[in-house]
């Protein structure tokens, strides 16, 4: 890597670690839709929302008709439950396995001890930087470029990560 030694100085590996964590947030968001059908996703969610609403409102009336007919659904939405509680671990096997893969990776790059920091930052961030001008290590770095570039890449695809990747609604 004899050419290549600029790319680990400032402010170049400012970049580079920003490029990598975009294109990380990137892959796992594409990931997440080819291994979670987003359709089903929702359809099922809408369904227990409603299949706990009525059993709320069962229990409050004191329905014992609906309660009966709720407990009969009971093993369907178990069912459900179950097949995206897998899709969601599943997806957070892959995330963390390239996380951690990556992590070597850069950690083996940027993080030498004799370099001192990675990015100089212009401004100052709440709880981490408190004056501007001030130099940021790799890994707090990597950490303000993920949340960053996760958000970006939230953005350009309308949607939201937690329970599974739905839709964002305007609102």
């Amino acid at each position: 890597m004899a050419g290549l030694e600029w790319l680990f100085y400032p402010p170049f590996s400012a970049l580079a670690i920003f490029g990598v964590t975009f294109l990380m947030s990137l892959t796992m968001t594409l990931l997440n839709r080819k291994l979670v059908n987003q359709g089903q996703f929702a359809e099922w969610q809408g369904e227990m929302k409603r299949w706990n609403a009525d059993k709320e409102r069962a229990k409050k009336t004191g329905d014992k008709k609906l309660l009966a007919k709720l407990k009969k659904q009971e093993k369907r939405v178990n069912q459900m439950q179950s097949k995206m509680l897998k899709g969601q671990m599943l997806n957070m096997v892959i995330t963390m396995g390239l996380f951690f893969l990556m992590w070597q990776v850069l950690t083996f790059l940027f993080a030498d001890p004799g370099r001192i920091y990675v990015a100089r930052l212009p401004f100052s961030i709440p709880f981490l930087v408190t004056q501007p001008g001030s130099v940021l290590p790799f890994y707090l770095w990597y950490i303000v470029c993920s949340f960053f570039s996760s958000s970006i890449v939230q953005r350009i695809f309308g949607v939201r990560m937690g329970m599974g990747m739905q839709p964002q609604t305007p609102g």
